[in-house]
């Protein structure tokens, strides 16, 4: 990672500086919403369930039913085709074993994804983010995401330590594309080879193509210390 020092650190969200609730845990509170008694058993079973066929605490689905596959291509760039993916997935699920969901499962499932307090912040992610505020150094946060993060951030406590917000379905281009990346230093004036691409995905090191260094740290679970001092050290150096 030779060169300047960052003067501006871009971020992605969803398994960089914060990830949702363990999937079991939005299975409970889907039910209990709905007053669904689940047995342990019975939330696991759908809990994984949920995971294979593609919740964003997984891997994504190995493979999408062709009435769904629109909406799950474009499921970062509308609202509308965002909810309809997570939907659809979880409602396939239902249709294919009935002892894996419920009516209302899926709208239950999607209202926890996009809840505020469905999420949680790494432990160290303020304390990167406070670190770096307090250096001068901008931020903004860059996600490929189909709803607005901002109301997480602030249940999170950590909007007012972030500069700048460029979201796929805001911009309407996602991820490795470079324009993304352009729009995030353009609105922080940064020029891109002063500019630090933090993420846990091969679209994130898509920056890398507009000149922008990159620091990849792979997903962990909700709440735990996730190596963000890294991003620290990075823009200490001289």
């Amino acid at each position: 990672m030779a060169g300047n020092t960052p003067t501006a650190v871009l971020l992605d969200f969803h398994g960089t500086i914060a990830q949702i609730e363990p999937t079991d845990e939005s299975v409970r509170r889907a039910a209990a919403c709905l007053e669904v008694e689940l047995d342990p058993i019975r939330v696991t079973a759908i809990a994984d369930a949920v995971v294979h066929a593609g919740w964003p605490s997984g891997r994504g689905p190995t493979r999408v039913r062709p009435s769904l596959a629109a909406a799950w291509a474009n499921r970062d760039l509308s609202e509308a085709e965002h909810a309809e993916a997570f939907t659809g997935l979880v409602e396939q699920i239902w249709l294919d074993n009935p002892r894996l969901g419920f009516e209302g499962l899926a709208e239950a499932m999607y209202a926890r994804l996009v809840a505020p307090d469905g999420w949680h912040a790494y432990a160290d992610t303020i304390p990167m983010l406070t670190a770096l505020r307090e250096r001068g150094i901008k931020t903004a946060v860059v996600s490929n995401i189909g709803f607005d993060l901002r109301p997480v951030a602030k249940e999170l406590g950590f909007d007012t330590l972030v500069d700048e917000w460029v979201l796929s379905y805001e911009l309407g281009v996602c991820k490795p594309n470079p324009e993304i990346f352009q729009r995030a230093c353009f609105a922080l004036d940064v020029e891109p080879a002063d500019a630090l691409m933090v993420g846990d995905t091969l679209a994130d090191a898509g920056a890398a193509s507009i000149g922008c260094r990159t620091l990849l740290l792979p997903a962990t679970g909700p709440g735990t210390v996730h190596g963000l001092d890294a991003v620290i050290r990075i823009t200490e150096r001289n």
